[in-house]
């Protein structure tokens, strides 16, 4: 099942969706800019990889829920979002406030 859920941050909507999956669900809130998801994210692909991008993404880890997600730290971001200033041990709130 997919459940897609807007949230509004500092005045702007971002999108929350959530993929049951089995034995585990995808968590990801994606902004105007850039996105943070769940531990699935694969963020050394995307450095690596798809450096040419320059994806603005970062990832916490432990999460259940989006409202889980909005308030976790980030474990890792990718370069793309550190120019930005999002770091890890960021908020998911915070970061997204910079995405949005």
């Amino acid at each position: 099942m997919i459940h897609v859920q807007p949230f509004t941050i500092d005045g702007r909507l971002v999108q929350g969706i959530s993929v049951s999956l089995p034995k585990t669900t995808l968590l990801i809130i994606t902004g105007a800019s850039g996105y943070i998801m769940c531990g699935a994210l694969d963020v050394g692909l995307l450095n690596d990889k798809l450096a040419d991008r320059d994806v603005r993404a970062g990832k916490a880890v432990g999460v259940r829920t989006l409202e889980d997600l909005l308030h976790a730290p980030l474990a890792e971001v990718t370069v793309g979002a550190e120019k930005i200033g999002v770091h890890p041990g960021m908020s998911g709130i915070d970061a997204l406030k910079k995405m949005a």
